[in-house]
């Protein structure tokens, strides 16, 4: 970016005069920037008056383009809101300072450069038809000095020396949550660290199933009822605590943080669309950890596209009798109950014809994972997420009672499953943001203990360079995450936050796991390193709940519509 001659240069500090003007001011220029971008989508993909999908889908990548556009032009609104509190409260120190510095500056030359959607798919302005002429709302003075000043080595230097010498901290930079839902992370990364983190490497390795014990433990400390309303056996707390909850524990594992998905998915099907008999039966069984729950959507030739599902639920005179195939089904073998999605009108071939039944089943054991008459299992082997264990469902004739069909009433399946999307896709990001953490925890000690041409190599520019990314790309996305939880507890509709929430922090949490092998060199290799499994269970984010793909989609079409 070019500049008019302005005197650019830099105070002896790492961190920029003004920079809570800078960053404030930079905020309208990517605003306008995303609503040119909007209004050069709309025009490709309009037909006689109406957004066409199939104009969508030839646009694909525009729309993408589009969607990780205006992701970005999100995640930099929370920022500034979380550094604007900070200031407010005494709380903006050196080290928040430069993760917003150094946020800022990264994210707006992307924006104006390129953004990765991918390791090998870089999308610019021009892929969403925007010229060098569109582009020149960015020519803003506080644009271009973040730009050329706010990302340098000087202040991802600084930045990680005040990680080593704050490395006491739970997280890098103040979260900007209450007292509160800081206790309550404090109790579950205390919890994590004596029990969790001690043992996950060794269940991944001989791909165990995570002990009963510490499923125990969750259900005691109010883990499976945590957003629960009381008068359901529920602890009634907000969805931010179920972030933090789910951030601290996936940091340990991220399947123990993804137990808490279970029930919640459960839960949620239930509590907003079934009836209150199946509310005052299920739910209270379900926080107390009684029982365990399993989702069982997915088939073997359909993937994201559920309104394609062929597994039917003919009707009987005492129930339906399930017929079908289901596949990725976690934690399928222990669970007591499944949230089961299947066609209950075969004269459809879409959405419409689905129902969500609550299907009975018997708890499996190691011998026999699947006893209950009419279904049968088949593990599939993973690379990573491996501490409740994938498997393919087939079921034949299987029974399940009429008074679990969800909400009484057939064909509503689909529409059911939507309401639940907001609050798995922000659990989701949790995951993710945790999962990051704990590849930047294990590399960042791994950097300071590995000597290298006689200095540790944490002192090396390349090394620290990625720590420093690392802890910055963590708090945007954990600040995208804290946002769409926020709109969730103040009963805003937020798909499109949570959507955003989860492309970003899935790519985050992938980044930050291929790095942190990479400050591992060879070793990060070697089986015996966690950071070999975290690199395997961060895999997974930018798949399960909507692969990243079909995530750019979903935005898409909201922003268009």
């Amino acid at each position: 970016m070019a500049h008019d001659g302005q005197d650019l240069s830099m105070t002896n500090s790492a961190i920029l005069p003004d920079l809570l003007g800078l960053t404030q001011a930079s905020l309208a220029p990517v605003g306008a920037i995303v609503e040119k971008a909007t209004a050069k989508l709309r025009d490709m993909t309009t037909d006689s008056g109406r957004i066409s999908g199939a104009k969508i889908e030839e646009n694909q990548v525009a729309a993408h383009a589009l969607s990780w556009l205006a992701t970005y032009d999100e995640a930099l609104k929370q920022m500034q809101a979380w550094a604007d509190k900070l200031s407010g409260e005494g709380k903006f120190g050196e080290v928040e300072q430069l993760i917003h510095q150094i946020a800022f500056g990264e994210y707006l030359w992307q924006i104006y450069g390129g953004i990765p959607m991918s390791q090998g798919e870089i999308i610019r302005l021009q892929d969403i038809g925007l010229s060098q002429d569109d582009m020149r709302v960015l020519m803003e003075p506080a644009v271009m000095t973040l730009c050329e000043n706010g990302n340098t080595q000087a202040a991802r230097t600084r930045l990680v020396e005040l990680m080593q010498e704050q490395a006491a901290n739970i997280t890098v930079g103040a979260s900007g949550l209450d007292e509160e839902l800081e206790m309550i992370r404090e109790q579950f990364r205390r919890y994590a660290v004596d029990k969790v983190i001690p043992h996950a490497h060794e269940w991944h390795l001989k791909d165990d199933l995570i002990p009963m014990e510490v499923i125990e433990d969750l259900a005691e400390m109010g883990v499976f009822g945590l957003t629960l309303p009381e008068e359901y056996g529920g602890f009634g707390l907000s969805k931010a605590s179920m972030v933090v909850v789910t951030e601290e524990l996936s940091r340990g594992y991220i399947g123990v943080g993804s137990l808490g998905t279970r029930p919640e998915i459960a839960c949620e099907l239930i509590l907003c669309g079934g009836t209150e008999e199946q509310k005052q039966k299920w739910l209270p069984k379900l926080a107390s950890g009684e029982i365990l729950s399993t989702a069982v959507f997915t088939e073997p030739n359909t993937g994201s596209d559920l309104g394609s599902l062929r597994t039917r639920a003919v009707k009987t005179e005492d129930g339906y009798e399930v017929t079908g195939n289901k596949t990725w089904i976690t934690h399928a073998s222990r669970s007591h109950i499944m949230t089961l999605l299947a066609r209950t009108d075969p004269n459809t071939d879409n959405h419409k014809g689905l129902s969500m039944f609550i299907a009975e089943k018997e708890p499996g054991t190691v011998d026999a994972p699947f006893p209950s008459e009419g279904m049968t299992g088949t593990e599939i082997e993973v690379l990573g997420y491996r501490g409740m264990k994938e498997y393919e469902l087939s079921f034949d004739a299987f029974k399940v009672k009429e008074e679990n069909l969800l909400g009484g009433e057939e064909n509503n399946g689909f529409k059911q499953l939507m309401q639940t999307f907001e609050s798995a896709r922000i659990q989701t990001a949790a995951r993710a943001v945790g999962v990051a953490q704990a590849a930047l925890d294990v590399s960042m000690q791994y950097a300071i203990d590995r000597k290298q041409f006689g200095k540790s190599l944490i002192e090396f520019p390349r090394v620290s360079g990625k720590l420093a990314m690392m802890a910055v790309e963590i708090m945007v996305a954990r600040q995208l995450t804290y946002f769409s939880a926020w709109q969730k507890d103040h009963d805003k509709r937020c798909d499109l936050e949570a959507g955003m929430a989860k492309l970003l922090g899935a790519r985050v949490a992938w980044a930050a796991a291929d790095n942190g092998l990479q400050v591992h060199g060879g070793n990060g290799f070697a089986l015996e390193y966690e950071i070999s499994r975290i690199l395997c269970d961060a895999r997974i984010l930018n798949i399960f709940e909507g692969a990243a793909e079909i995530q750019a989609q979903v935005i898409a079409r909201r922003l268009l519509g």
